[in-house]
């Protein structure tokens, strides 16, 4: 267990039992020996944890909590990495303020005006042409 760490997330059964049958299982660590924090196998982390993302989804974020687990998982060859962060840590999401999305809102009408000619498009300006559809197939250059 990593020292900054109240409590250990825990182990699985079907997990465990499978190592006393002696089968190999990559990534499980639930005691965070081998990999510095507790770390489980693809879809297989306990209750009570969460990836940012799903945290996000529940509308919550980390709040300034430290890493609980991750997970680990191969893709195309390549280790991957998912933080669990606990729940009952978790804090609400953020609301922006009235003045941040006014500001928002302008920056995003921003990006949908075209410099060229100055109109407000239903779409963002290409970053590559740097101007509206209108604009660059019309040959206002």
């Amino acid at each position: 267990m990593h020292p900054t760490h109240p409590a250990a997330p825990g182990r699985i059964g079907y997990l465990d039992a499978c190592l006393a049958r002696g089968t190999w299982i990559d990534y499980y660590d639930p005691d965070g020996h081998r990999y510095g924090l507790p770390t489980y196998p693809w879809r297989f982390a306990p209750a009570g944890l969460a990836t940012t993302r799903q945290l996000r989804t529940r509308g919550l974020r980390p709040g300034g909590q430290h890493i609980a687990a991750q997970i680990l998982w191969r893709r195309h060859g390549k280790r991957c990495v998912a933080y669990l962060y606990r729940l009952d840590l978790a804090k609400p999401k953020r609301r922006a303020t009235p003045a941040q999305m006014i500001a928002i809102g302008k920056a995003l009408a921003a990006r949908r005006t075209c410099p060229t000619c100055g109109r407000l498009k239903d779409y963002y300006i290409p970053l590559s042409t740097g101007e509206c559809n209108d604009c660059t197939d019309g040959g206002n250059r």
